[in-house]
C-alpha cells in the first residue's frame, strides 16, 4: 500500500470522504483548505484522510475513511499513523481529531494510536447537520474531541 498526498490536478475521492462525513458541503470546504492524502493499492484509492491546520502549532485530522471492502485490515491505523508523522514533519505540536459519540470502534482506534479524550462538543451534529445521523443504532449527537501532543 502506498500513501501519498493528493496531486493538485486530482479530484478528491468524494465517495470515500462522504463515508466519514455525510455533508458534501463541509467536506468540499475543508478539502480546499486542508491537505488530502490517499492510500492506494495497485493504483486504486482505498483510503483517505484530510489534515487541516486549525490554530498555531495545531492540526486536525478532519476526515478518515477506508473503503468498506478494505476495512478491518489495519489500513485505518496506518492512515492515522501516517497523519501523525505528517504533522510531526510539518512541526506541529498537537494533532486533534473529533468523532461522533456513537463511533465506538473509532474511539478505540484513536486511543490505540495515542490520542486522549479532551472534551465533548455537545450537540455538534445537531447544530451542523440538517438530518439525523445514526451509527451503531445510536443517534450521533455529540462530537468527542481527542488530541495528541507531538
Amino acid at each position: 500500500m502506498d500513501i501519498r498526498k493528493l496531486n493538485e490536478n486530482e479530484k478528491p475521492p468524494m465517495e470515500l470522504l462522504l463515508l466519514a462525513d455525510p455533508s458534501r458541503k463541509l467536506v468540499e470546504e475543508y478539502v480546499k483548505r486542508g491537505q488530502c492524502f490517499v492510500a492506494c493499492i495497485d493504483g486504486l484509492v482505498i483510503g483517505v484522510y484530510v489534515l487541516l491546520p486549525t490554530r498555531p502549532e495545531t492540526i486536525e485530522l478532519v476526515n478518515l475513511a477506508v473503503d468498506e471492502a478494505h476495512q478491518g485490515k489495519g489500513i485505518g491505523k496506518q492512515l492515522i499513523n501516517h497523519a501523525i508523522q505528517q504533522a510531526r514533519e510539518q512541526e506541529f505540536k498537537t494533532i486533534e481529531v473529533g468523532t461522533g459519540n456513537s463511533g465506538v470502534a473509532q474511539l478505540a482506534l484513536y486511543q490505540k494510536c495515542g490520542f486522549r479524550m479532551t472534551s465533548i462538543d455537545r450537540d455538534f451534529f445537531i447544530r451542523h447537520y440538517p438530518e439525523a445521523i445514526f451509527e451503531n443504532g445510536i443517534q450521533v449527537i455529540d462530537m468527542v474531541r481527542l488530541s495528541q501532543d507531538l
